[in-house]
């Protein structure tokens, strides 16, 4: 679905207060008016000492926020708004730290806010899959100053990464998913949350990808040959040199515990890659229709 296109200066002029955040959300949480999220009925009474709305039939009342990615956050909508302007308009990425200068918040409340869009990033893909033709692979990541072994002896996270090809044989979607291991149950357990049942998976010769044959894929694994067939992974093996760039130039690196946030991230610009102005309002969109994580939540996960 298209959505509306907002430049920085249409975004300066639109949301200068509050107010004019506060009537923009609630339009995309509400696109048919507002419904009372416990009895549907339309009427309320806004309460403005306490931002809430209370249903004339029920009495029950309820935060602009509440139910979406911003649940509870004592930051402002109109900090939210920059925030996700300046987010999602750095093809790049963009540090906490950088946030935190730009739009005068703590770098605690910048990081937070940046991990909870990235949920929402994430939850939005979650609800697509690959289809047709996908390559498939393998790669594995370090924190900063992580040494050992390369490839696939090393001592890093490993990640499988699939992109799907339109009938050109050019890049469409991409996937992600960190994992703990690379085995044949792992890469089938990674396809069925990631590819439609039936879809073409190119893989390489690695003998843990024929597991894809007993699972409802059509599976070719052939050996990884520059030379004699350069376009064979070709675009995945680009996606997955981009990815490390991305990881290393805007983050430094990455450990594990918040490797696959970041690795939503890159899926949902990717995968948006074609609508530049809109995706203000895409990720908006997503945010509403997820809901929070807390700091305790993403700090004690293991994979946060």
């Amino acid at each position: 679905m298209q959505q509306e296109e907002i430049t920085l200066m249409e975004f300066m002029n639109r949301f200068p207060t509050e107010e004019a955040c506060r009537e923009h959300f609630s339009k995309i949480k509400w696109p048919d008016g507002f419904r009372c999220p416990k009895c549907s009925y339309e009427e309320y009474t806004f309460i403005q000492d306490y931002g809430r709305y209370q249903c004339h039939k029920c009495r029950h009342q309820t935060s602009l926020t509440a139910g979406t990615i911003m649940h509870r956050s004592h930051t402002g909508l109109r900090e939210w708004f920059l925030v996700i302007y300046l987010f999602t308009h750095d093809k790049r990425g963009i540090a906490a730290a950088q946030i935190a200068r730009n739009v005068g918040i703590s770098h605690y409340t910048a990081w937070l806010m940046l991990h909870k869009l990235r949920k929402a990033m994430g939850d939005r893909d979650a609800e697509y899959y690959l289809d047709g033709i996908v390559e498939m692979d393998d790669a594995f990541f370090g924190a900063p100053g992580e040494s050992g072994k390369r490839g696939r002896g090393t001592n890093k996270t490993p990640a499988v990464i699939a992109v799907s090809l339109n009938e050109e044989g050019h890049p469409e979607y991409v996937k992600m998913r960190v994992v703990e291991s690379v085995d044949g149950a792992t890469i089938v357990e990674t396809a069925k949350e990631t590819i439609t049942p039936g879809a073409m998976i190119s893989t390489d010769g690695l003998n843990v990808y024929n597991a894809l044959n007993d699972a409802c894929y059509e599976h070719q694994g052939e050996k990884v040959d520059p030379k004699n067939n350069p376009q064979h992974l070709h675009w995945l093996h680009v996606i997955i040199s981009n990815l490390k760039a991305f990881i290393m130039g805007t983050y430094h690196g990455l450990d594990k515990k918040h490797l696959q946030r970041y690795f939503d991230e890159f899926c949902w610009r990717f995968n948006r890659r074609r609508f530049n102005n809109q995706l203000f309002n895409r990720l908006l969109k997503a945010c509403v229709s997820t809901e929070t994580i807390t700091y305790a939540q993403l700090v004690g996960a293991e994979i946060a």
